[in-house]
């Protein structure tokens, strides 16, 4: 599995609007020169994590991106999946049926394993456990 460019940038988005102040607003320049994303890329992910619910935008001179919950109620995967849709090693995990090789698919429940890991530890990871200083 590979996250996608676009998710990393969502994830950094989020990250820092995860350390301003509650109902601060960032815009999306600001953004985009603190995490080194390009602009015209970046209002496309600012879309995607608005219609997700977890950015809320605001247009105007006073206007800017806020965060829609507070840091510990948002998940990196929550992000991930807003943006590359949900997160599936292998075709077989979702279909068993898929899986070419056997009837039995031996390794099935390998990959349904090392999926459910990978989700909940995604699931576990909140905003509010990166603070300014990580990296």
């Amino acid at each position: 599995m590979r996250v996608s460019r676009q998710a990393d940038y969502a994830t950094r988005t989020i990250y820092y609007l995860s350390n301003l102040e509650p109902q601060q607003r960032a815009s999306t320049k600001a953004i985009a020169n603190a995490q080194n994303i390009p602009l015209s890329f970046l209002t496309k992910i600012i879309s995607r994590l608005s219609v997700a619910g977890l950015i809320h935008t605001t247009r105007g001179s006073q206007g800017g991106v806020t965060l829609t919950r507070s840091p510990e109620n948002i998940s990196l995967l929550e992000v991930v999946e807003a943006i590359d849709g949900p997160i599936l090693l292998n075709e077989s995990v979702a279909d068993p049926d898929h899986c070419e090789f056997s009837e039995e698919a031996p390794l099935r429940p390998v990959w349904c394993e090392v999926q459910s890991t990978l989700v909940n530890q995604l699931q576990n990871a909140t905003f509010d456990k990166f603070g300014p200083d990580y990296s």
